[in-house]
C-alpha cells in the first residue's frame, strides 16, 4: 500500500512518530496544504506566525529532499477545498493511505471527517499531546473541570514513564537526494527572522534552557525584563518541536521529575500540563472553539462596547505603564511575556470591562505563538468565564503587579521610552510626577483603579 504523510501543525521529522511510522512503511511523499486565506481571515493568524510557518516548511522541504522524500505543497483558499484537492493528489501519486496527526479544533475535525467521507483512507495519530484527549477523566468518566485533579490524574498515567524519542529511520541510509526549490507560496515577509527554524538551533534552545534555566524557572518566569522563560512557545505552536521531546530532554537531567512534582524544576512541566488540559477541554467542549463562555452564567455580563477604550489598550496607551509596555512589546515583537499576558487580559476584561473575545482575537492576530486552545483558555481564565478560572473578584492591580514583577521599571523603560527618565519610585504610576515634569509626554490613566475594580465587581454579580 502506497502511503503519504500530511504535515499540519507538526512541522518536524525528528520525533514525529506518525511521520516516522509512515516513512518506515515506505512513504516517499509528504503533503502540506497552504491555507493562508482561511488562516488569516477566519483563524486570525498573525502575519509573523504565518511567516514562521512558511520558513519552517521551506526548511523541512529541503531537509526531507535530502532523505529522498518529496514535499508536495498545495495552495487552497479554505479547508472546504482540501478534501477534493487531497483526493486528486492521492490519485496523481497513486496514494492509498494518508497518515497525519490530529488537530483538535472544530473546523479541522470537520475537514478530516469530510476527507474520510469521500473515501480517503486517513490514519490519524495524537502527536500534539502526551495523553490522548478522553484518556484523563474523572471516576465518572467525565472531563475534569479543575486543573489540579487533572494534573494528578495525568501524572498517575505517566509518572513512571521514561520518554524516548524514536530514531529517525533514514539517518544512516544511502539515499539519492531530491532537488528542492522553495515554491513562491512559501516566500514570506521575513517578519519572524529573529526566530531560527533549523533543527540544530531549536535543539540548542531546548537543551540550553533545560540544562541551565529550568532549575530557576520558578523564580524567574514572572520577571519580564530577563530571559527567564524557555522561548519555545512559537515552536510548540507550529509543532516544530513536541511536548514529548521536551519531556525527554528534562528527564535526561532529572530522571524522576514526574514523580517529584514538588521540586522547583517541575514548575515548567506544570505549564506543559496546562497545555494538555486546554487541548483536552476543546475536545470535550467544542463550543470553546466558537468563542463561547465555558461558564454560561457569565453570558449575562454586560460588556463595555466603547471601541476607543479597546483600541487604547491595543495601542498600549492606557496610562498604566506595565500594561502599555506589555502591549507595545506584543505590537513590536509578536510575542509577550506570560505574566504580562495575565496582567493585560485582566486589565481589559476587568478594568475596562471589554469582552474577552476581543482581546483573545487581538492576541491571535499578533502572536507568533498563537494557539487557539491555550489562548482561549488563558483569556477565559483571566476573564473568570472559563474552566477553573480565577474568581471574578480577583482583579489584578496593575500598579501592584508592576512593582512586584518590574520593581526598577527596566521592562517599562524598554517599551515606554517616554518614561525613561522617570525615577523608579514613580514609574509604576507616574502621573503625579509628570505634573511636575511637563516635558514628559505620557497619556493620563484611562480609568481609575478603585472605580474600575468596583464596576467589575458589580458587573460580574450576575
Amino acid at each position: 500500500m502506497k502511503i503519504a504523510f500530511w504535515f499540519r501543525r507538526d512541522l518536524r521529522y525528528f520525533g514525529n512518530e506518525a511521520f516516522i511510522e509512515a516513512v518506515e512503511n515506505g512513504a516517499q511523499v509528504a503533503l502540506f496544504f497552504m491555507c493562508e486565506q482561511q488562516w488569516r481571515d477566519k483563524h486570525r493568524m498573525a502575519p509573523i506566525q504565518l511567516d514562521l510557518i512558511k520558513r519552517r516548511v521551506a526548511y523541512l522541504g529541503n531537509k526531507l529532499a535530502q532523505f529522498g522524500i518529496k514535499m508536495h505543497i498545495e495552495v487552497v483558499d479554505s479547508f472546504s477545498d482540501i478534501p477534493a484537492r487531497l483526493q486528486a493528489v492521492c490519485a496523481s501519486y497513486q496514494i492509498e493511505e494518508v497518515y497525519a496527526n490530529k488537530e483538535y479544533e472544530v473546523n479541522e475535525r470537520a475537514r478530516d471527517s469530510e476527507c474520510m467521507s469521500i473515501g480517503i483512507t486517513l490514519t490519524l495519530f495524537d502527536g500534539d499531546v502526551i495523553a490522548k484527549p478522553g484518556s484523563v477523566l474523572t471516576k465518572n468518566d467525565e472531563m475534569f473541570k479543575v486543573f489540579t485533579p487533572f494534573k494528578k490524574a495525568w501524572l498517575k498515567l505517566f509518572e513512571r514513564q521514561q520518554f524516548i524519542i524514536p530514531r529517525w529511520p533514514l539517518e544512516d541510509k544511502m539515499i539519492t537526494a531530491l532537488r528542492w526549490s522553495i515554491p513562491e507560496c512559501l516566500i514570506g515577509d521575513s517578519s519572524s527572522i529573529k526566530w531560527p527554524v533549523d533543527d540544530e538551533s531549536l535543539a540548542g534552545v531546548a537543551s540550553h534552557f533545560v540544562a541551565t534555566k529550568c532549575v530557576s524557572y520558578h523564580a524567574q518566569r514572572d520577571i519580564p525584563s530577563i530571559k527567564g522563560t524557555s522561548g519555545l512557545s512559537p515552536y510548540l505552536a507550529i509543532g516544530a518541536i513536541s511536548v514529548k521531546q521536551l519531556l525527554a530532554e528534562v528527564q535526561c537531567h532529572y530522571p524522576d521529575i514526574l514523580q517529584t512534582p514538588s521540586r522547583e524544576e517541575f514548575t515548567w512541566i506544570n505549564e506543559l500540563i496546562w497545555r494538555e488540559f486546554y487541548r483536552h477541554l476543546i475536545v470535550a467542549y467544542p463550543s470553546l472553539c466558537k468563542y463561547k463562555n465555558f461558564n454560561k452564567k457569565y453570558d449575562a455580563v454586560m460588556w463595555n462596547e466603547d471601541e476607543e477604550l479597546f483600541h487604547a489598550w491595543c495601542r498600549g496607551e492606557t496610562g498604566y505603564p506595565i500594561v502599555d509596555a506589555a502591549m507595545r512589546q506584543l505590537n513590536q515583537t509578536g510575542w509577550m511575556h506570560n505574566r504580562l499576558r495575565m496582567i493585560v487580559a485582566s486589565f481589559l476584561t476587568k478594568h475596562l470591562l471589554v469582552d474577552w473575545r476581543k482581546g483573545e482575537r487581538y492576541f491571535m492576530e499578533k502572536l507568533i505563538d498563537g494557539d487557539l486552545a491555550s489562548n482561549n483558555g488563558g483569556w477565559q481564565w483571566a476573564a473568570s468565564t472559563g474552566c477553573d478560572a480565577q474568581p471574578y473578584f480577583r482583579i489584578f492591580n496593575p500598579i501592584t503587579q508592576s512593582k512586584k514583577f518590574d520593581p526598577d521599571g527596566d521592562f517599562i523603560r524598554t517599551y515606554v521610552p517616554e518614561l525613561a527618565d522617570v525615577p523608579s519610585k514613580f514609574i509604576h504610576f507616574p502621573h503625579e510626577f509628570i505634573t511636575l515634569a511637563s516635558s514628559i509626554n505620557y497619556l493620563p490613566a484611562i480609568v481609575e483603579h478603585k472605580e474600575a475594580r468596583q464596576r467589575a465587581l458589580d458587573a460580574f454579580k450576575v
